[in-house]
């Protein structure tokens, strides 16, 4: 058995009896001794903690049990420090004869050495605390697929442990459970540990990212379009400011899902204020994606070899696919070239009716599988662009991105936008050098106004609701 010693650090009693116990130790081989100082502020909780666990009935410091290793169960109670020095003259006929002052000369130096220790395993704590990444809407597809991939190193790097926190309502508790096991028996050597949370006003603690993926189910034939829009606004109302009292002030926040992607970053960007800025985006990159598949088909090669294709406006609702500067690397043409080697898509695509018809029309095809798509794409969307954030995309690639206009392009000020951004150091900048045409910027002025009229009416919706705060 071993001698369990726990009291404050800065107690009298506890400094007796402990050196009464690190004698018995060092002079009989079959004693041992285990001690555990507590803060003088966080001892009457253990106390009351331990002694509620295993039934025991103890108000003074210190304690003292024996912990039976060999036989399991809960300890035996041996009580205070009279009782030890009892224990310790009728078993071995060793007494203490120590005095006060020596006494409470030891306990000031306990409460320094604890206090030391304690300093001590904060730093190596901070040293290797894992990055805190929470999921709204948990139970959704996109987040089954997702934890994979942040998990296995490739995006936040293959030293950086991290701790995943799900989020959603009660209802989808057993949903939640059976992510984590799931995600726990995989054994992912990053993932420091993953837990599920039902409750809303313990969400974002001390979050490093944040991804949004709730949505609204759209049916325009139960309710109007306002509706939806005032359910997304009332989502991020509550999410924001809790984000801003919880997570960590340099906390990326990224929005996505199959509705209201600029809406939701726009609307958190309302609520939040303190939350900065350029760390609110909304991930575009399925469109761009998607949209470099379909003129790979086109072109009869390999989807990777398809850059910079542009994503410009509302990311889940109008948008416009630019591919005035997309690019072909590794087309298999009359000319050919080492891996750098790139070709203009336009001048490869000879047939202007389908870029002007049919890549419109396919744009509507597009835009249907999206809404069908379930999880693998958007998973991957938000990974990569997470991955962009943290290490830099690559040089001279653009990455479409929803984020805050500030005027670039002549789209009005304070929207979620989607245009063309690059990553480097941890930030993102927007490609402001880019040359649009004329066709292009009136584009860029109709879907500008779409989200424009989107956020006024999210902000009516809520003001009339909460006159007396909108006030």
């Amino acid at each position: 058995a071993v001698a369990m010693f726990t009291g404050k650090a800065n107690c009298p009693y506890y400094a007796k009896a402990e050196l009464l116990a690190d004698y018995l130790q060092t002079n009989l081989p079959n004693f041992r001794v285990h001690k555990i100082t507590q803060h003088p502020d966080k001892w009457e909780q253990w106390l009351h903690d331990i002694c509620e666990t295993n039934g025991w009935e103890h108000s003074q410091c210190p304690i003292i049990w024996r912990e039976l290793l060999d036989r399991g169960g809960k300890g035996q109670l041996l009580g205070g420090l009279n009782d030890f020095l009892e224990y310790a003259q009728h078993y071995y006929g060793i007494t203490s004869m120590m005095l006060s002052e020596e006494m409470l000369d030891i306990a000031e130096e306990n409460l320094q050495a604890h206090l030391e220790i304690v300093k001590e395993d904060e730093e190596i704590k901070s040293l290797i605390k894992p990055m805190q990444i929470w999921i709204t809407s948990a139970s959704v597809p996109i987040c089954y697929h997702l934890i994979p991939l942040l998990a296995n190193g490739e995006v936040f790097g293959m030293t950086t442990e991290i701790s995943i926190h799900l989020l959603d309502t009660e209802q989808f508790k057993e949903i939640l459970c059976s992510i984590v096991m799931e995600a726990e028996d995989m054994a992912f050597p990053l993932l420091r540990s993953i837990s599920e949370h039902t409750k809303i006003d313990q969400a974002f603690i001390d979050a490093d990212v944040v991804i949004v993926l709730d949505d609204v189910l759209l049916n325009l034939e139960v309710q109007s379009l306002e509706n939806y829009i005032r359910e997304v606004s009332e989502i991020c109302q509550v999410y924001a400011p809790l984000i801003e009292k919880n997570a960590k002030s340099e906390v990326k926040v990224i929005s996505s899902g199959k509705t209201f992607a600029n809406l939701k970053a726009t609307m958190l960007r309302t609520y939040g204020p303190s939350i900065r800025p350029e760390n609110i985006i909304a991930i575009s990159t399925s469109w761009e994606s998607a949209a470099k598949a379909m003129l790979a088909r086109k072109l009869n090669m390999n989807t990777s070899g398809v850059k910079d294709v542009i994503v410009w406006g509302n990311i889940t609702g109008s948008n416009y696919i630019d591919l005035s500067h997309a690019k072909l690397y590794g087309y298999d043409c009359a000319i050919r070239g080492p891996p750098n080697f790139q070709r203009p898509l336009l001048n490869m695509i000879y047939d202007s009716e389908w870029i002007h018809s049919e890549l419109l029309s396919a744009q509507s095809t597009l835009r249907s599988r999206m809404s069908r798509c379930t999880a693998m794409l958007p998973a991957h969307a938000v990974a990569t662009v997470l991955r962009h954030w943290c290490h830099g995309s690559p040089s001279e690639e653009i990455i479409s991105v929803g984020v805050l206009s500030e005027g670039q392009f002549c789209i009005p000020e304070g929207i979620i936008f989607s245009m063309p951004v690059r990553f480097q150091n941890g930030n993102w900048e927007v490609m402001t050098e880019l040359e649009i045409n004329e066709t292009t910027q009136k584009v860029l002025g109709r879907l500008s106004h779409e989200l424009v009229q989107e956020k006024l009416v999210a902000l009516k919706e809520i003001n009339e609701m909460h006159p007396y705060e909108a006030e």
